[in-house]
């Protein structure tokens, strides 16, 4: 009889453990919802009001995650036998108590506050191309997200502490390895690439494309792909994002005139991110099992649909008539080699990460991570960034900025505080390659499928394997259950040296 009532008592518990949880979560989403809306409708006036509606938010969910009665539950929990999805969400919680239990309120507010008014004085910086109006404000960042790192873990690396924001369970000894391989494999086959004397296709998208068919066209490739749109949306914004839940998961792009295939592409890698974020179980709404493994683990999903759906041949195959009936003066010429061609080119002098290819784009996250990184520890001053910036990408990427707005005012990770964000955009294209070979294993004829139109195998797969699971692996243990093998940089190095050597006709050296 008392160890029925133990356990009974341990299932109240457990009860009342994931109905503070769940209220944690809906107080997260909602946050999401008011960010999602100051990004792409909110009027530009109403940010004083905003920040404050933030803050609130961010102080009443670290309260929630930090009181006294989430630790003696988190404490009793860990001493009870729990089924292994039980475990899985202790886990997960534990781990954000710890580190949030850590940091002042006080602080959690002023860091909400001050990246909501910054992303207006960044917008206006960027639009100015006025680096000196927005130091001030990254300087602030900076300096209070050192004091975050250091409340965390006074003994730690800082940049290291924050990095365990977006992925805690790679390490950034991984993240600095895998980083440190791409620009040691990347450079040389960039350098290749740019002396081969192959004539691809790369005019095949110049002209002008009306913005509103742009969005047509949007449209048409969410609804190949398989978008719910009773769960999503299509909106703007001035950097593409995707935000939301398995009942709501908004993308958003943006459009050029001259550049129709660098908003098809956005939307295509949001769509990713998207069909993640729906493919959450459902059931498990609030809790870490229906919510979204780290971030390298998004952007591996949105890097495949992207890379190795959408720039695709097979896909250009299914697609390239859709895109003919949107344009058919500027494209009736087309043929799938030369779009599969110009959405494979390597630009000689790109300065924009959103807008690189697929290999020099992993040089442009270099950049990134060794500069937040040295302005984290205290080795770079904000002042001197926009040279260092310019230093960096005349050094790995041989162009160099003639202003900040296309320099290091063009990303808008930093005016939300989110240092240590950067590297799990490589972490997560290498992680697409991996995840996207093994399904090429286990669905036949994966590549026929994608060149007619069926992309629900591919959905199946990576709900089957990644999604349904939410965060009851760790993320080294999510890829060994997905693939039978350890997280590797292998397959991408190979996935784009054969691809790209095929394309400039590099022969076997490369």
């Amino acid at each position: 009889m008392a160890s029925e009532a133990a356990a009974d008592e341990a299932s109240e518990t457990y009860a009342e453990f994931i109905e503070t949880v769940e209220r944690l979560s809906n107080v997260s989403h909602a946050g999401m919802v008011l960010g999602w809306d100051q990004e792409v409708m909110m009027p530009e006036g109403g940010t004083p009001a905003r920040s404050k509606q933030r803050s609130a938010l961010s102080t009443l969910s670290h309260e929630l995650l930090t009181s006294d009665e989430m630790a003696a539950m988190l404490d009793e929990l860990e001493t009870e036998d729990l089924s292994d999805e039980r475990e899985a969400v202790v886990r997960e919680i534990r781990r954000k108590h710890d580190r949030a239990a850590r940091v002042p309120e006080d602080l959690v507010e002023e860091i909400s506050q001050v990246s909501s008014e910054a992303m207006p004085v960044w917008q206006e910086a960027k639009a100015e191309d006025d680096f000196e109006s927005f130091a001030p404000t990254l300087e602030t960042l900076v300096e209070l997200k050192r004091e975050y790192a250091e409340h965390i873990d006074p003994d730690r690396d800082p940049y290291e502490v924050l990095f365990e924001e977006y992925e805690p369970y790679l390490g950034i000894e991984t993240a600095e390895k895998v980083l440190q391989r791409l620009r040691d494999e990347l450079v040389p086959l960039v350098e290749a690439v740019r002396e081969s004397d192959a004539d691809l296709a790369t005019d095949t998208f110049d002209g002008e494309f009306d913005t509103d068919t742009q969005e047509e066209l949007a449209r048409d490739v969410l609804d190949t792909l398989g978008y719910d749109w009773d769960h999503g949306r299509l909106d703007t914004a001035p950097h593409p994002f995707s935000s939301g839940n398995q009942f709501d998961a908004r993308v958003t792009t943006r459009f050029n005139p001259e550049e129709p295939l660098g908003a098809l592409m956005a939307t295509v890698h949001e769509f990713g991110h998207a069909t993640y974020t729906l493919g959450l179980p459902r059931e498990q709404y609030g809790t870490p099992l229906g919510q979204s493994r780290d971030m390298t683990v998004h952007e591996s999903q949105s890097r495949l649909w992207e890379n190795h759906v959408g720039r695709s041949g097979a896909f250009w195959e299914r697609f390239l008539p859709t895109v003919k009936e949107r344009f058919p003066d500027q494209l009736s010429d087309a043929s799938v080699d030369d779009v599969y061609e110009a959405a494979n080119e390597v630009y000689e002098d790109n300065l924009i990460r959103v807008e690189a290819d697929e290999l020099t784009y992993h040089m442009h996250i270099v950049v990134r991570f060794e500069i937040e990184r040295d302005l984290i520890r205290g080795d770079l001053d904000v002042a001197d960034v926009p040279e260092r910036w310019n230093d960096k990408y005349e050094e790995y990427l041989g162009v160099r900025p003639d202003t900040d707005s296309e320099g290091c005012l063009q990303d808008i990770h930093w005016s939300h505080g989110d240092f240590g964000y950067f590297p799990t955009y490589s972490l997560g294209s290498v992680l697409a390659a991996q995840l996207y070979d093994a399904a090429e294993d286990e669905i036949p004829d994966l590549e026929a499928k994608i060149r007619e139109g069926d992309f629900e195998p591919l959905h199946e797969w990576l709900t089957e394997n990644i999604h349904r699971h939410g965060c009851r692996y760790t993320t080294p243990d999510l890829i060994r259950e997905a693939t039978g093998e350890e997280y590797t940089a292998d397959y991408f190095l190979d996935y784009v040296k054969s691809k790209y050597g095929d394309l400039y006709e590099l022969g076997d050296d490369e």
